[in-house]
């Protein structure tokens, strides 16, 4: 036999392997968030610019 079973170990790299999956997903969903936004902002500035020119 190798290595005795560490389960503590084992559970800890799940929970972080969980952890940065969610945090991953997190951040993609405010970079979506952030794009969907930014299109409607932008456009109300896109006038001002040409006015301005």
């Amino acid at each position: 036999m190798a290595f005795k079973p560490n389960y503590n170990h084992e559970r800890a790299e799940r929970n972080r392997a969980k952890a940065a999956k969610a945090e991953k997903k997190a951040r993609e969903r405010e970079e979506k968030a952030a794009l969907r936004k930014a299109p409607g902002e932008g456009n109300d500035a896109a006038p001002e610019e040409e006015s301005a020119e």
